[in-house]
């Protein structure tokens, strides 16, 4: 009986001992086999110098100067357009917007949104069973079935559209408190939390509060799936205007609201990334920081700025529609480096893929795998062969490769040297015409020399590629439908008055 009771206490601990070495050695494994995480800081109208990294003066953004230390900044990193949802769609599905059949921004009463046919960013992170949440801006339509949980997010908390699409909105601010053309202008602005609309309005106060609550869900919601894989985007409302603040940086930057705002969102940076850093995680999660077009110049001191680039949002110069961008994933990409190639958000859909191994949609994208830019690998060049700058609902307005740029003719909004307005109040942009001109970026990123004269091969070629763009995606300039593109999800009708 001893003897047995000896042998049975022996294979017990032999037992234990091996399960403790299986267990220990899958725990010390799972950093290096555990796909990596995702998080997408996505800011709005943040023009191309409103950073320290890229060129900022007046204020300070120490979270991105580090990540730039830490990472890898772009410098010719653009969005498919310059305009909100349009931008948005092509992130979130690796095509250009009008591929899939969205253009603009969409108001709280489109009748359009995200087709459910499309595959976004967060339904390809769930193929790999990721934990998903959008905390911000979504504005790929109002009704419940284009909002995030219908496409891929596990969790959302935010605003369904613009935060100037309010009944004070500047068009109506200056009406009477109780005028109802202020709310036929635009109604309530609700928050929104999963499906439920949990504040149905939204007034400054709850604004000024956005950026603290966006990061304290983001945060909270890394610190809950540190042992799972996660994508996290944070499509932040500011720094669009209206702009608002926290008492914590409320006057805090010297260079007015414009300065406080960029100064907590560079604060909300710091936050994510010390939670990555807090949970080990920092060597297994990919983070990129960009924006969906550039500054709304036309409200001068609350727009940022798009120096040394051409126009801002609304236009398809550089100021419109190139961003700042910095890649950031310690060990990983080099550190404190610089990838000057064309780049995209359209190309972090298909990038993301191949980092988790995982299938792309059997249907067409157009952005590209560009992890030996993000990696600085020898010899790295950009993918894009041709890139189609369209606006104004389906204008095709350049085309460009990685050096040159043709503009077709087509007018566009432009403040003309005059300062933008104060205090929240735009001024009035005018309309003028470009011709047929060429722009070599390497050496006039300004866009301000036309050099079609000197170059009719290079014009030549951008003409086809013109072309090939209007065949497969459309201009409205021309008439011509284009065979490529996708439909845009419709709203349901509204109910019968009875």
């Amino acid at each position: 009986m001893f003897y047995r009771s000896m042998l049975l206490c022996i294979s017990f601990f032999i037992l234990v001992s091996h399960n403790s070495v299986v267990l220990r050695g899958q725990q010390d494994s799972t950093p290096d086999t555990r796909p990596p995480n995702i998080v997408v800081i996505f800011i709005d109208d943040m023009g191309y110098a409103d950073i320290a990294p890229f060129g900022a003066e007046k204020f300070k953004t120490p979270h991105l100067d580090q990540m730039a230390n830490e990472g890898r900044k772009f410098t010719d990193f653009v969005t498919s357009t310059a305009v909100c949802s349009a931008s948005r769609a092509a992130l979130m599905t690796g095509c250009y917007h009008r591929r899939v059949g969205i253009s603009g921004a969409l108001g709280p009463s489109s009748k359009i949104g995200i087709n459910p046919n499309e595959t976004t960013l967060a339904e390809l992170c769930k193929q790999e069973n990721y934990a998903t949440a959008c905390f911000g801006k979504w504005h790929l339509g109002t009704q419940q079935k284009f909002l995030p949980l219908q496409h891929g997010f596990d969790k959302y908390y935010g605003l369904p559209y613009s935060n100037d699409m309010w009944p004070f909105h500047p068009a109506y601010v200056d009406l009477p408190a109780n005028s109802a053309k202020r709310k036929r202008g635009y109604p309530d602005l609700p928050l929104i939390e999963n499906n439920q609309i949990i504040d149905p309005v939204v007034t400054g106060e709850d604004q000024c509060q956005l950026t603290t609550e966006y990061t304290r869900r983001a945060v909270e919601f890394i610190d809950q799936n540190r042992d799972r894989p996660f994508l996290l985007y944070v499509p932040h409302s500011m720094v669009h205007v209206p702009l608002f603040v926290s008492d914590k940086f409320a006057g805090k930057s010297g260079a007015g609201l414009m300065g406080d705002v960029v100064m907590e969102v560079d604060w909300s940076v710091g936050e994510i990334l010390s939670a990555l850093r807090r949970n080990h995680l920092e060597e297994n999660t990919l983070v990129v920081f960009t924006s969906d077009n550039g500054p709304w110049l036309s409200y001068g001191d609350h727009a940022g700025s798009a120096k040394p680039l051409r126009e801002g949002k609304g236009t398809m110069f550089e100021g419109g529609y190139r961003v700042p961008t910095i890649f950031w994933w310690p060990g990983k990409i080099p550190a404190g480096t610089t990838c000057d190639e064309l780049a995209s958000t359209i190309d972090i859909m298909p990038t993301v893929a191949k980092l988790l191994d995982t299938a792309l949609p059997d249907h067409k994208l157009d952005g590209h795998d560009i992890r030996p830019l993000m990696f600085g690998e020898a010899g790295a060049k950009s993918p894009h062969q041709a890139f189609y700058c369209y606006y104004q609902g389906g204008e095709l307005q350049a085309v460009r490769d990685r050096r040159w740029k043709l503009h077709a003719p087509h007018s566009y909004r432009t403040l003309n040297g005059r300062s933008g307005g104060t205090n929240g109040k735009p001024v009035n942009y005018q309309q003028q015409k470009i011709g047929a001109e060429l722009f070599d970026l390497k050496n006039d990123v300004g866009e301000t020399t036309d050099v079609a004269n000197q170059h009719p091969q290079v014009v030549a070629r951008l003409k086809a590629e013109l072309e090939k763009g209007r065949a497969d995606l459309g201009d409205k300039l021309t008439g011509t439908q284009g065979s490529g593109i996708r439909p845009a999800g419709k709203a349901d009708n509204p109910p019968a008055k009875k």
